[in-house]
């Protein structure tokens, strides 16, 4: 498992009962986790004084309750700074656990060389972007939702990077790379992070399952003759890490060589030193 050890901002306490508790800078979460199948006593005083907690409701869906929470607040991942706040469906704007994923790609964008043109689809509020261009890279950030993109732009702007190569694009991923293709642009690294299932600004339904091969296919006519990386995540149950493996070996390995990696993505438990599952992701690079 990939974990993301390096948060000092962030935090899982401890989780138990289909819930976890997690430190988010200065505030407590408690938040519904269907990985956290197991019933160990909830003894962290964190669980009887949370800020909120993300009631999930038998009929499906949610609600917050808040006891003493901000509309929104701050935290750090080294020098990259994120904006949250408590919205639809339990999130608050960030995957903690794809700090690992960025540690990777960050070093390897460093370690290039060269100019990197790094394409991130589905790239809700822009972690991965932003930590891109921290390290260095030019990137075109591509999501369906116009608030997500602009609240990636927010994230940029408090990391002090409001001035870096950021194309900011609200757009269908699909299309947006059909487009691409047509025009003959090439990136040096992809990263993709689909939902399970979505619709575009037009309408347009995605599904992952009959979906993310043809765009893995797509995408691999979009990398440039000596490609960095290209990144797959994926937070659908039954994706397993093998499958996100087959994916990429099959489309990318043909035209370019290299290695695919694959694994489960998680996070540090506080409370017990284990580690929480939270997805998994696959990566190709050159050998």
């Amino acid at each position: 498992m990939w974990i993301a050890h390096n948060w000092k901002d962030y935090q899982v306490l401890d989780c138990s009962k289909g819930e976890k508790l997690e430190r988010w800078g200065d505030y407590l979460l408690i938040r519904p986790d269907p990985q956290v199948i197991w019933d160990t006593p909830k003894s962290h005083k964190g669980w009887r004084r949370p800020n909120a907690h993300y009631h999930r409701s038998a009929k499906g869906g949610g609600e917050w309750e808040f006891f003493d929470l901000p509309n929104q607040w701050e935290v750090r991942y080294g020098p990259l700074t994120f904006q949250l706040k408590p919205f639809s469906f339990k999130h608050t704007g960030l995957f903690p656990e794809q700090a690992a994923n960025w540690d990777w790609f960050s070093e390897k964008i460093r370690n290039a060389g060269r100019p990197v043109k790094v394409l991130n689809l589905f790239a809700y509020t822009g972690g991965a972007t932003i930590a891109a261009a921290r390290a260095g890279a030019s990137v075109t950030h591509v999501d369906a939702s116009k608030g997500m993109v602009g609240w990636a732009r927010e994230n940029a702007v408090s990391s002090g990077l409001h001035q870096a190569p950021v194309r900011w694009l609200v757009d269908d991923c699909v299309k947006f790379a059909e487009r691409e293709i047509r025009r003959g642009s090439r990136y040096d690294a992809i990263i993709m992070d689909p939902p399970s299932y979505g619709r575009g600004p037009k309408g347009e339904v995605w599904k992952i399952e009959s979906s993310i091969h043809p765009l893995i296919r797509l995408c691999t006519g979009l990398l440039s003759d000596d490609p960095l990386f290209f990144l797959l995540n994926s937070y659908t149950t039954g994706l397993a890490p093998a499958v996100l493996a087959y994916l990429i070996s099959t489309e990318i390995c043909p035209k370019y060589g290299g290695q695919v990696q694959a694994e489960e993505i998680g996070l540090p438990v506080g409370q017990s030193g284990l580690a929480l599952p939270c997805g998994a992701s696959g990566r190709w690079e050159p050998c």
